[in-house]
């Protein structure tokens, strides 16, 4: 059966944290390739620290891309004016992986999972769609000055009982002039009542350090895919330890988990199941999966019905999701999973 906890917590992060900004980075790296030639294999990792961004990785593409100047862009969007010394470090990628891929074969082993509950109209844990809306609150709220102390860097946690908030904590920068007192009166006020109503008999932490001045590369490293559980299910069920950002969609690490993520929510959205999850594993340069499984919340495996219905071949994945376009940027923040734009989140007719 799926691991069904009375009580989980689950975390996620806003923009401007260090390891969400060399996320978008490395999307936005991506998507620029992908602009100027869809085929374009990219492998990008970004890594910051204390006035530093190294972006590096490989990449075989016909764009032209000023890699500096785009993640410079990327920084100063984000809401940081602190300089920032930028080296790349760009080669061209393997001819020993590209000649697996070249003929449709997944871009590298491993495993990849897929999730979904019919918990919410999201088809995700409650708790997990809670926090994402509690750090995307804190963006808005400093991007349309409702709160003009905040800064760039913060996260939250939620943890939850059955289906009840139990504790609502929030860690966010803010300017060195306000009061912890005037903090947590605001974000009560204009963010934790809005997102989750009623907040009696709910904890609520608001910056336990104290202080919380210095954020971003100021203060802290970022490093691409740090946040992968962040990035999913908050770790309410298994991950492969694949990382999603500055990955074109023949790495299966992001396109299959995002099939996975199709399949399950699917199944739960036409009845097959109240919870499910997807399995999927690979060998590099192979096209058919060496496994698919999909196993709902009794213990009943569904692969025979997906296996019939759905094509887990790298490149029927990016055919069927149409995954060759610029938009991954927008996935770099607030979760992969549960934004209906995505094509991976379409629902249709099983």
């Amino acid at each position: 059966m799926l691991y069904n906890p009375k009580i989980y917590t689950v975390e996620s992060v806003t923009c401007g944290h260090p390891d969400k900004v060399c996320d978008q980075i490395s999307d936005a790296v991506l998507d620029e390739c992908l602009r100027q030639d869809p085929k374009s294999r990219v492998a990008i990792e970004s890594f910051g620290c204390h006035g530093l961004l190294v972006v590096g990785g490989e990449l075989t593409s016909k764009a032209k891309v000023n890699f500096k100047k785009l993640a410079e862009n990327v920084y100063k969007k984000i809401g940081y004016t602190q300089p920032l010394k930028i080296v790349t470090r760009i080669v061209q990628q393997s001819p020993d992986i590209a000649q697996g891929v070249d003929t449709g074969g997944a871009g590298d082993q491993g495993i990849m999972y897929g999730y979904a509950t019919n918990d919410t109209k999201e088809y995700l844990p409650k708790g997990v769609v809670l926090v994402h809306q509690l750090t995307k609150g804190l963006q808005e709220l400093r991007e349309k000055k409702i709160l003009k102390w905040l800064g760039p860097d913060g996260k939250a946690q939620v943890t939850m009982k059955g289906n009840k908030v139990k504790t609502i904590l929030i860690s966010t920068q803010h300017d060195k002039k306000v009061t912890q007192r005037q903090i947590r009166t605001d974000l009560v006020k204009h963010l934790i009542k809005p997102v989750v109503g009623n907040i009696k008999d709910i904890e609520i932490l608001v910056n336990p350090t104290g202080l919380f001045v210095i954020g971003g590369f100021e203060s802290d490293t970022g490093l691409t895919g740090r946040k992968v559980i962040v990035d999913t299910y908050g770790g309410l069920v298994p991950h492969g330890g694949g990382a999603f950002s500055g990955k074109d969609p023949t790495k299966v690490d992001r396109s299959a988990a995002y099939m996975c993520r199709f399949v399950a929510k699917n199944l739960v959205a036409n009845g097959y199941a109240k919870k499910i999850l997807v399995s999927v594993s690979y060998a590099i340069g192979r096209a058919e999966p060496l496994m698919v499984d999909a196993v709902d919340q009794d213990g009943k495996s569904h692969a025979k019905f997906v296996n019939k219905h759905f094509d887990f071949k790298p490149k029927a994945i990016i055919e069927r999701l149409d995954l060759r376009r610029p938009i991954y940027l927008e996935t770099a923040v607030y979760g992969h999973f549960g934004n209906p734009d995505f094509p991976w989140e379409q629902i249709i007719k099983l």
